[in-house]
């Protein structure tokens, strides 16, 4: 839930602002609101460091650790690691340039430029063309030796002519000496691999101060928060005020913690006017918590007077990565290595999405129970197989529940499946948001809305599983009257007939964009298909390749589909629940969080 917020006014003597910071800092409960934001500020210098050491530690903690820290600041570590980064992109570049121009030198061997160098101080100058074939008998020199083959019916012809009488064919071409040889081409990148693993080896010893770069990125927000309070305040020389937001819970807290410092200070509250936007701050369930690792990742806030869709995503994500994943073999690896490496997870991810994963985890391997799909074998494959599997195979076909496989009965389940799961999802968003209207007659249209949806769930239906849209079905009953509730009740008037025409002239485009989120659905199950038949796929290759091969095949090929699965579930997964659904119940993610001003400031 969105945590009630009130706006809090503290005033105390301006000789005593250093003592009233210290205090706040320490309770760590205002989240103050500067009155001139454009002042309130750090200094230049603090920003540029504290943006090249959260740069620098993102660095360091993708590299292992490994050897002894060196004995350097971790300002100084930060740099280096910055250098490494930075010199590394540039010497890759280089070692790709080195690589193309050994491709393009390839037609000159292990030829060395310091051999024709030698030459030439003989007094022998040594001249190559590209001569058709056709006209090699028509060379007249000194010397003429056919090198070897180019393209076509080309060919690489070395002349020595000292006495300057060479009779050279109209159709040959000079080719120049190339301005350097392989021999010294991988000379520079020997030293430039030399070089790569010396910073590698450099930068797993930096890795270790990883700690002490975020204890320094500490002290500095720290020092910019301090400025920014000193900076945010009204003061003048007799007093010097802060204003800021306070969740209603913690007033008597900040209360008590003020008076218990012996300052002089003033402290008032108030409920936030229509036109403030004060911070969010979530207080989640601690079986909603994992979601927080996601809205971390997406850097999205709800708005204070916004929805809290916390618990709402904690429920319909997981359903759609179990039909994402739709393998309950994925889902026991999506379960087993976030418990199973979960402290290295957790530092590397976070920990709420390392419990998100483990969830998802779950929820597949529910769905690979009723599918009985794991790894892509289904009791049918397993049966095919034989042997020790044949037993486990029929088990299975008795307990499968549905189908996952290309023929038209399995699809137009899948996808009566996903369309069902987006009517309920988006007819919800519109019931939820029906009730927090309650009881304005807003709230009618809103009805309409969750009720026009279930119509056009049928007209889906209808054009998509060739399932007759008719009177005998409540499908046109819905849609009527889910459309009269919509347009009449978008905005309502005393006036029937302007209510009328305002939800006239936005109900096209909302239809087809409703007709449209619910279609969105079928990713789910195109998603679900296509790993589960890729899955097969993959077996039935490793199956007919010998045991010998089998091993590597299946590795990549269920490896490869892993990696679309988790492409999948945050491109299709996390858009149904951010796009779709967020849209239907007004979501604008408006918000910002609640940071207040304290001794440990709050992790970005």
């Amino acid at each position: 839930m969105i945590a009630r917020m009130c706006k809090v006014f503290v005033v105390a003597r301006s000789a005593e602002r250093r003592r009233l910071l210290e205090a706040l800092r320490r309770l760590g409960v205002v989240h103050l609101a500067p009155v001139d934001p454009a002042k309130a500020a750090p200094d230049e210098k603090t920003v540029a460091a504290l943006d090249r050491l959260r740069r620098a530690e993102q660095v360091l903690l993708a590299a292992a650790p490994a050897g002894q820290a060196p004995t350097i600041s971790a300002d100084e570590a930060a740099a280096e690691a910055l250098r490494i980064q930075r010199e590394s992109v540039e010497r890759q570049s280089r070692l790709t340039a080195l690589h193309h121009q050994l491709e393009q030198i390839s037609l000159w061997g292990e030829t060395r430029l310091e051999q024709f160098a030698e030459l030439s101080q003989a007094g022998v100058e040594v001249n190559f063309y590209d001569v058709p074939a056709d006209e090699l008998d028509q060379i007249e020199a000194e010397l003429v030796c056919v090198i070897s083959r180019l393209s076509g019916k080309h060919r690489l012809v070395a002349v020595v002519d000292r006495l300057h009488v060479a009779k050279i064919p109209p159709g040959a071409k000079p080719i120049p000496l190339p301005a350097r040889d392989r021999a010294s081409i991988r000379a520079e990148a020997a030293e430039i691999d030399a070089a790569l693993k010396r910073d590698e080896e450099l930068l797993a010893r930096l890795a270790r101060l990883a700690p002490q770069v975020r204890g320094r990125i500490a002290e500095l927000q720290q020092g910019a928060q301090w400025t920014i309070a000193m900076k945010g305040a009204l003061a003048d020389e007799e007093l010097y005020a802060i204003q800021g937001w306070l969740p209603v819970d913690r007033t008597q807290e900040l209360t008590q913690g003020l008076v218990a410092t012996g300052l002089e200070v003033a402290v008032q509250t108030r409920e936030p006017t229509d036109q403030e936007q004060p911070p969010t701050l979530i207080k989640y369930p601690s079986w909603v918590s994992p979601i927080q690792g996601l809205f971390k990742v997406l850097g999205i806030v709800p708005g204070y007077k916004e929805f809290d869709v916390s618990w709402a995503f904690m429920v319909a994500l997981p359903i759609f990565a179990a039909m994402l994943i739709g393998d309950g073999g994925y889902g026991l690896l999506f379960l087993l290595v976030p418990l199973i490496f979960y402290r290295k997870l957790s530092q590397t991810i976070g920990p709420h999405l390392a419990q998100l994963l483990t969830v998802f985890g779950v929820t597949a391997i529910i769905w690979g129970l009723i599918t009985t799909s794991f790894f892509g074998f289904d009791g049918a494959a397993m049966v095919s197989v034989g042997g020790v599997f044949e037993p486990l195979g029929r088990a299975l076909e008795k307990l499968q529940l549905i189908s996952v496989n290309l023929e038209d009965s399995s699809r137009n389940r899948l996808m009566r499946i996903s369309f069902t799961i987006g009517a309920i999802h988006l007819s919800f968003a519109h019931l939820w948001r029906a009730r927090a209207a309650f009881p304005h007659p807003r709230f009618l249209g809103n009805v309409g809305w969750a009720t026009l949806l279930w119509g056009m769930y049928g007209v889906v239906k209808m054009f998509v599983l060739d399932d007759p849209l008719n009177w005998v079905k409540p499908y046109p009953y819905l849609l009527i009257t889910g459309g009269f509730l919509a347009i009449f009740f978008a905005s309502p008037h005393r006036n029937i007939l302007k209510a009328f025409l305002a939800g006239l002239a936005a109900f096209p485009l909302s239809l087809i964009g409703t007709f449209s989120d619910i279609m969105s659905y079928v990713r789910l199950m195109a998603i679900c298909l296509a790993g589960s038949v890729l899955a097969a796929k993959f077996n039935e290759i490793a199956l007919g390749a010998g045991w010998l091969m089998a091993i590597p095949i299946l590795i990549f090929g269920h490896g490869l589909n892993i990696a679309l699965v988790m492409i999948a579930l945050f491109a299709h997964g996390v858009r149904l629940n951010i796009l779709e659904f967020s849209n239907n119940l007004g979501m604008e993610w408006s918000g910002y969080l609640y940071e207040p001003f304290s001794e440990k400031p709050q992790e970005n």
